[in-house]
C-alpha cells in the first residue's frame, strides 16, 4: 500500500533527536533558536517556530490584530484551518474563487471581494505552487491591507527567484509528516515586518511579557513576568527542533527528489485521454507537495476507488472550505466559487514524497496502467 505522502527519516535525524533527549532541554532551549535561524536562511525572513501549521495561522491572525467585524479573503481550496483560525477571532470569511489551472486564489476574484472591512488577503500555495504573489501584493498595498501566505505546502519553493516567506507580510508553514520536511508536528511563522513577528511570537508564548521596560507592574524581582494580552502555548520543543534542524540540511535533496517524481509522472502520464496534469508557471520553482491530477467529474469516484483497490492510497485535496457544514450553515454557497467546485469535483492527489525506495522502479508504470484502465472503465 503506497500512501499519497510519507516522511523521510534517516539515521542523522534519529541521532539528532536522541542527542536532544540526552541534553538538559526538552522544551524551549537552544535548539529552538538554532532551528529558527536555519529557517530564516531558507525562507528569507526572520522566523518563529510553533507547534503546528494551524498554530502558525492562528498566530499570524493574532499578529495583525484580527477581530470581530474584520473580513479575511481566502480561497476555498485549502485545509479548513486557513479559515477556522480566522473565524475564531470573530472575523468574517470571504471566499474568492481560484484559478482553473493552479487552484490558487485568483487575484481578479480577490479584487472584486475587497470591501472597507477587508483586513487581509490569504494566499494558499496549493500543492507547493506559489500563488500570484506580485499581483496579490499590489492589491494588498493599494488597499492598505495585509497579505498572508499560507505556505503549508511550499517551503523551499521560489517565486520569480525569491523564496516563499520573503514576500508576504506574514507567511506560515507546516511541518506535518506528509509535508516537504517534518518536525513530526510543528510549524513556523515568518515575517518581513519585525513588529508583526514579535506580536506573533508573544501570542505563541501565552502573551508573556518579560522585557522590564514594558512592565506595567514594577518593583518586582527577577522572577517577574506579566500578560497584557492573552496568548496561547504554541511553542515547539527542542526535541522536535532537533529533527527540524536535521531535516533542513536535506531540504534541497527533498526538493530534487520531489521534482524527479513530478517529472516522472509527466513523462509517463501525458497523453492519456481525459487526464489533466498539474500546471507549473514559468516563473516559479515549486517544491511539490502534491501531484494533483484531474479526471472527469462523473468518473472521479470510480477512478479513486480503483486506484485505492490497486494499493495506491490516493487522496482528494480538498473539499472546498465553503462546503463544510460549518460554513454551509452560515449561508455560504459552493456556486459562488465555480472554479473551486469544478477543481474539487475532478481532483485526485497521486503519491508524492521524497522517498525513492517507494516511488521507483515499476511504480510509475503500474500507476500509468492502473490509471489508463480506470479511465477506460476497465479493471
Amino acid at each position: 500500500m503506497i500512501p499519497y505522502g510519507r516522511q523521510s527519516i534517516n539515521e542523522e535525524d534519529i541521532a539528532a533527536v536522541v542527542a536532544s533527549l540526552k541534553s538538559d532541554w526538552l522544551t524551549t532551549g537552544p535548539l529552538v533558536t538554532e532551528f529558527e535561524t536555519a529557517l530564516e536562511q531558507v525562507v528569507g525572513a526572520p522566523c518563529i517556530s510553533v507547534s503546528s501549521g494551524t498554530a502558525a495561522l492562528h498566530c499570524a491572525y493574532a499578529a495583525i490584530g484580527l477581530g470581530q467585524g474584520d473580513e479575511v479573503i481566502t480561497p476555498p481550496i485549502t485545509f479548513i484551518a486557513t479559515q477556522a483560525t480566522a473565524a475564531l477571532f470573530g472575523a468574517t470569511i470571504v471566499f474568492a474563487d481560484v484559478q482553473a489551472d493552479t487552484a490558487n486564489i485568483d487575484p481578479y476574484s480577490v479584487e472584486a471581494a475587497i470591501t472597507p472591512r477587508t483586513k487581509a488577503i490569504v494566499a494558499v500555495d496549493y500543492a507547493g505552487h506559489p500563488a500570484d504573489l506580485d499581483e496579490l501584493r499590489e492589491i494588498a498595498d493599494r488597499h492598505d491591507i495585509y497579505l498572508i501566505e499560507d505556505a503549508a505546502h511550499s517551503i523551499g519553493s521560489t517565486y520569480k527567484g525569491r523564496p516563499v516567506g520573503s514576500i508576504a507580510d506574514i507567511t506560515t508553514f507546516s511541518f506535518f509528516p506528509t509535508k516537504n520536511m517534518t518536525t513530526s508536528e510543528g510549524g513556523a511563522v515568518a515575517s518581513i515586518n519585525p513588529a508583526l513577528l514579535e506580536k506573533a511570537k508573544r501570542f505563541s508564548r501565552q502573551g508573556l511579557v518579560r522585557n522590564e521596560s514594558e512592565f506595567q507592574i514594577n518593583n518586582q524581582g527577577a522572577w517577574h513576568q506579566e500578560v497584557h494580552e492573552f496568548g496561547l502555548n504554541y511553542r515547539l520543543p527542542d526535541v522536535l527542533c532537533a529533527l527540524g534542524i536535521s531535516q533542513l540540511k536535506r531540504l534541497q535533496t527533498f526538493k530534487a527528489l520531489r521534482t524527479e517524481v513530478y517529472e516522472s509522472y509527466f513523462e509517463i502520464l501525458q497523453g492519456i485521454p481525459n487526464l489533466e496534469l498539474p500546471t507549473k508557471r514559468d516563473y516559479v520553482d515549486p517544491m511539490w507537495h502534491l501531484f494533483p491530477i484531474r479526471v472527469l467529474a462523473e468518473v472521479r469516484r470510480e477512478v479513486f476507488d480503483k486506484l485505492r483497490s490497486a494499493g495506491f492510497l490516493v487522496q482528494v485535496n480538498y473539499l472546498p472550505a465553503n462546503q463544510h457544514p460549518v460554513f454551509a450553515a452560515q449561508g455560504y454557497n459552493a456556486s459562488d466559487t465555480p472554479e473551486a467546485e469544478s477543481f474539487y469535483s475532478r481532483e485526485i492527489s497521486l503519491p508524492m514524497m521524497a522517498n525513492p525506495s517507494v516511488l521507483s522502479g515499476s511504480f510509475f508504470t503500474e500507476m500509468k496502467n492502473c490509471l489508463r484502465n480506470a479511465l477506460k472503465g476497465e479493471y
